[in-house]
């Protein structure tokens, strides 16, 4: 679904991104994972279309970031880590000005609109005013946002950032419903929160990857059994 290719991104004489290699297949929830300026937003801005590669590239599906860009972004949906979403509308004029941005027909917009209140729990607030909403809400309505026009993949950007426990947890159980039918990614530098969502994690370091394998084998092969342990021993070497 998803191949990264010796991708490297400098800003000026930065290295953000050095040589990174990974692929996703179809229908996984792959995590990842780094400590802050590891290089992870800037994986996904390129893999978005809002940064270009220095070298390297990614395929998704049959199509190449540098040639197919306008193909790959109607195939992705995408939540940054600050949602983008305007504070004076209300949820459903929102969630509606969203549909027509993606091109979503006329006569399917009100049942995929209902549909994604249903699968993000958003009934209830769907006549208020997004300033009006906690953080966990606006989260939701964010990542309704990047499901609207149904697209194969989904790319979320440290979505449990910033939120309440009860509110991780809401948003850790919408995610693994969406995983049921799309391929998601999804960066956190909390090893512990992609240990409970991600099928696999790829955890990102200064750039380069640290590891690429399920927890389980993780695990198996440092020797540990806290997940903060092995996040430990791959980022800061101890």
């Amino acid at each position: 679904m998803i191949k990264v290719e010796n991708l490297t991104k400098y800003y000026g004489d930065l290295c953000a991104v050095d040589q990174v290699n990974f692929e996703i297949k179809k229908g996984e929830i792959l995590g990842l994972l780094g400590p802050n300026g590891a290089g992870k937003t800037t994986i996904y801005r390129i893999l978005t279309g809002y940064l270009a590669p220095t070298s390297g590239t990614i395929k998704v599906k049959d199509y190449n970031i540098i040639d197919n860009l306008i193909e790959i972004k109607g195939l992705i949906g995408y939540l940054p880590e600050n949602a983008p979403i305007y504070h004076d509308m209300l949820v459903f004029d929102y969630l509606n000005y969203v549909a027509d941005i993606r091109g979503v027909a006329a006569d399917k917009k009100l049942s995929q609109i209902k549909d994604l209140a249903d699968l993000c729990s958003l009934n209830e607030v769907m006549h208020k005013s997004v300033d009006e909403l906690s953080k966990g809400y606006r989260q939701r309505v964010g990542i309704a946002h990047a499901l609207m026009g149904d697209p194969e993949i989904l790319v979320l950007d440290e979505p449990t950032s910033g939120l309440d426990p009860n509110q991780i947890v809401e948003t850790r159980e919408i995610i693994k419903r969406i995983g049921k039918e799309k391929t998601i990614v999804f960066s956190t530098h909390i090893l512990s929160e992609a240990a409970a969502t991600c099928d696999r994690m790829v955890i990102i370091n200064r750039g380069k990857i640290a590891a690429d394998d399920t927890l389980d084998n993780l695990k198996k092969s440092l020797d540990e059994d806290s997940v903060e342990k092995i996040f430990r021993k791959l980022t800061q070497g101890n």
